[in-house]
């Protein structure tokens, strides 16, 4: 679907989910990330960029485990995670739209739970790629866990942790040879609505991932 498409369907409220390819499991157990090699940091810097050309060819689910994890997995026994979060509120929430469904990551658990049994890739945005590439993350914040945050602060806040996670998403990118962009232009009213998402949660920012498109 187009851009213009889009931008009229999301005026009229009608910007909607596709039925899911294939089916929906309510759980996917991630495989262990891996968490030692890659690729040195300075290079991963020197090789981040902002792709939008992507194939539609999906990624194993090993490499998802680690995109996932590299985003804001836990990395102590703490439950501390791989990205900061200010009072340690961990207030981000991660959903992964795949062409099979939604799905929420679950750090503690290293879990998908499916959210929602429909392809949602196409509300993630008005760029026309996000509806083939084989995954559009959308980074909520959940305001019911900042209590400790004064109010007119929390949206702040959350845009900085949201910003963390997308940079991690960024520098995994690049040191997998992933094609990665991220997106403020999104229709968040729409995306909240397929999500099921209740009002103390936001939407702030998605995150294409894939491969790079063959160059023709």
């Amino acid at each position: 679907m187009n851009t213009l498409t889009k931008l009229a369907l999301g005026m009229m409220g009608r910007l909607r989910p596709q039925p899911p390819r294939g089916d929906s499991p309510a759980s996917i157990a991630l495989p262990p990330p891996g968490k030692l090699g890659g690729m040195p940091l300075m290079e991963a810097l020197s090789k981040r960029q902002s792709t939008r050309d992507f194939a539609p060819d999906p990624l194993p689910l090993a490499v998802l485990s680690e995109l996932l994890w590299a985003a804001c997995g836990k990395n102590r026994a703490d439950g501390g995670r791989t990205a900061p979060s200010a009072l340690n509120a961990q207030e981000m929430d991660v959903f992964v739209a795949l062409p099979t469904g939604a799905y929420r990551y679950n750090p503690a658990a290293h879990s998908l739970d499916l959210v929602a049994s429909s392809d949602l890739r196409r509300v993630t945005g008005y760029q026309d790629f996000v509806d083939e590439a084989p995954l559009d993350l959308v980074f909520v914040a959940d305001h019911t866990r900042m209590a400790l945050v004064p109010a007119a602060q929390r949206e702040a806040y959350a845009y900085v942790a949201a910003g963390a996670i997308a940079q991690n998403v960024y520098l995994f990118a690049a040191s997998s040879g992933l094609a990665t962009v991220i997106r403020a232009w999104i229709d968040r009213e729409a995306i909240a609505d397929a999500l099921g998402l209740s009002h103390d949660q936001q939407v702030l920012l998605s995150q294409t991932v894939g491969y790079f498109k063959p160059a023709r």
